[in-house]
């Protein structure tokens, strides 16, 4: 593989499991020198950044609770500190809450609350504090879900609205960090298999109804969402910005 990432330093949020694992994977083996912060595993974070030393780069995991927004600023400085720049941000980090229907009188809005913390307000926070001291001609890129701009099924307005806001933000972001040559842009998964997955639907094994409602029928692998993130975060995604994509399968068209 081409080392079209050497020289970079990226952060992916969320990077100690699932997609975000496999994303600082991908950048490492660009050349990328990554960092990956975690809400509670020491183990499965020190495990990813051992596999990235592996390949000849710098690697660092930081303890972050995304709920907790005062941490974004810490996070960011403890990147620069570390690695003297920061160039590529992947907020990749996310919960999932879903199942009940906004009408249900037992609605658990408490970890509904925590979902909206989470998935919007830790991301925004994150954003800003990486703003000011990201790289001319840096990298933004935001995981969304292809249900922040189609609701797949019931139960899912929630978690569906935090990854819609995620588009109108990024876009903001893309039209305010343009002059910066910085692109913005957000990838918008389909199911992949992950624990959030296993949250959403119950199984990583998709069942048949839900494979119908693709045109190619199968979901998506952590490596094909990947790519696209390395791609975008490359020399060959600059002029791509306040883009959002979808790796779906063609679900919804």
């Amino acid at each position: 593989m081409q080392k079209t990432l050497s020289g970079k330093v990226a952060l992916i949020t969320g990077g100690s499991r699932g997609l975000g694992a496999v994303i600082a994977d991908t950048l490492a083996e660009k050349g990328a020198e990554v960092a990956i912060s975690y809400a509670a595993s020491v183990q499965k974070a020190e495990a990813v950044v051992g596999k990235l030393k592996a390949k000849g780069v710098r690697a660092l995991a930081i303890q972050s609770d995304q709920a907790d927004t005062t941490a974004a600023k810490s996070l960011i400085a403890k990147v620069v500190a570390y690695f003297g720049q920061l160039d590529i941000l992947i907020n990749n980090a996310a919960v999932v809450v879903n199942g009940q229907k906004v009408d249900d009188l037992s609605l658990d809005t408490v970890a509904l609350d925590r979902q909206w913390q989470i998935n919007v307000m830790g991301v925004v926070a994150t954003t800003r504090a990486a703003a000011p001291v990201l790289s001319e001609h840096g990298r933004i890129i935001f995981i969304g879900s292809r249900n922040g701009t189609l609701a797949l099924m019931p139960g899912v307005a929630d978690y569906a609205g935090t990854k819609a806001a995620l588009i109108g933000y990024a876009k903001g972001v893309a039209r305010d960090l343009g002059e910066r040559g910085i692109t913005v842009n957000v990838i918008q998964p389909g199911a992949m298999p992950t624990d959030m997955m296993t949250q959403a639907l119950g199984s990583t094994v998709a069942p048949d109804p839900f494979l119908d409602m693709h045109p190619i029928r199968r979901i998506a692998t952590l490596e094909e969402v990947s790519a696209l993130v390395g791609f975008l975060a490359g020399p060959n995604g600059g002029y791509i910005t306040g883009g959002v994509i979808d790796v779906a399968g063609g679900l919804g068209i």
